[in-house]
């Protein structure tokens, strides 16, 4: 048995979850480079559940053969952090409406009997930290691909 790759998925939805660091390395590296507005974030406390509508880069397809013909492409992204039991934030006002974050990473920082901290990183110093009883994250493309407005590959300078 072969294991399954990129070319297996096509043009098909992601939706992965992950239960361990590993797994979250996976969506962490989908993740980088997604845009989303403030306000697209919600915190359900009853639901013990964070959630944010991220304009993801297709990473995962950004060597495709075909890229000179249809372009780099974005994706629209639910990014689910359940069992979370607390959230706070640094460098993020959610005041502010027009404000446009961009996430760096998505880590896991644990602490005893599998609980920890989902942490996600923010470009320009901004932090996201949820805490959770143990690690359940899910990425779900809820949109067909666009193509990026930039129409470019995101990259970093430096």
């Amino acid at each position: 048995m072969m294991d399954a790759t990129f070319e297996d998925g096509g043009e098909k939805p992601l939706r992965l979850m992950a239960f361990d660091a590993a797994d979250l390395e996976v969506i962490s590296s989908l993740c980088q480079d997604a845009v989303f507005p403030a306000t697209e974030m919600s915190w359900r406390p009853k639901e013990r559940r964070f959630a944010v509508l991220l304009n993801r880069f297709r990473w995962e397809d950004s060597d495709a053969a075909d890229r000179q013909t249809r372009g780099y492409e974005r994706v629209q992204a639910v990014l689910t952090v359940e069992g979370g039991s607390k959230g706070r934030s640094q460098g993020v006002d959610r005041a502010d409406k027009a404000l446009i974050l961009s996430m760096l990473s998505v880590s896991f920082a644990p602490e005893a009997d599998g609980a920890g901290k989902v942490v996600l990183t923010l470009a320009g110093d901004g932090l996201i930290e949820i805490d959770v009883e143990a690690l359940e994250v899910t990425l779900r493309d809820v949109t067909r691909p666009y193509a990026a407005p930039s129409k470019a590959m995101p990259s970093h300078p430096g």
